[in-house]
């Protein structure tokens, strides 16, 4: 487990794997899936449970749950996938619970697994991509410190239209740590939200 200010990443277990079918179906999908629009069956959910998640298979990522500090999961945060040999990492997030958005929820968790893959993994980069219209996340990386390293132009195809998909990365030499982001972002613990 990894503990942070406003949530903690912890394997994504049963817990989380039993909210997919409706994280997968509804908005936040759609933003972290970089518009796709796909309705995604209980079956195709655990075909996918099965393929990502069997022990008895290698994977390269390491996939966490975002818990909030009163227990509630929110959706994954994690590595995708790994290169080894590089030290490289590409970083993936799915906050499937709207109503967490904006609230500093995904930064603490972003915060959280980037410290992880340096510190604990060793890795040297990490990276992550998104959509051009997805101001939310744009505006995260730069807070985070994040540098557009790319932008591959109309990659994205969204609602009948193409959009952008910029490429951001940061090196290790980069980081502060996580105390002091958390510091500088002014994260502070908050009371559970009603449920």
């Amino acid at each position: 487990m990894l503990e942070g200010v406003l949530v903690d990443l912890v394997p994504y277990g049963k817990r989380f794997q039993d909210q997919d079918h409706r994280w997968f179906n509804n908005e936040s999908r759609w933003w972290s899936g970089e518009g796709e629009r796909n309705f995604v069956s209980k079956a195709q959910i655990e075909a996918h449970h099965q393929e990502r998640y069997d022990s008895t298979q290698p994977r390269s990522g390491v996939p966490f749950g975002v818990l909030t500090k009163h227990g509630k999961p929110l959706g994954y945060l994690g590595i995708n996938w790994i290169s080894p040999h590089s030290r490289i990492a590409n970083l993936g997030a799915h906050i499937g619970e709207p109503e967490y958005w904006g609230g500093g929820y995904g930064t603490d968790g972003l915060l959280l697994v980037i410290d992880y893959s340096f510190r604990m993994l060793d890795m040297r980069k990490v990276w992550l991509g998104t959509m051009s219209i997805n101001t939310r996340v744009i505006r995260q990386m730069a807070k985070v410190g994040f540098k557009q390293e790319a932008l591959r132009r109309d990659a994205v195809h969204v609602d009948g239209k193409f959009y952008d998909e910029p490429i951001y990365g940061m090196f290790r030499e980069e980081w502060p740590g996580y105390a002091a982001m958390v510091e500088k972002l002014g994260l502070k613990a908050r009371p559970p939200k009603e449920e």
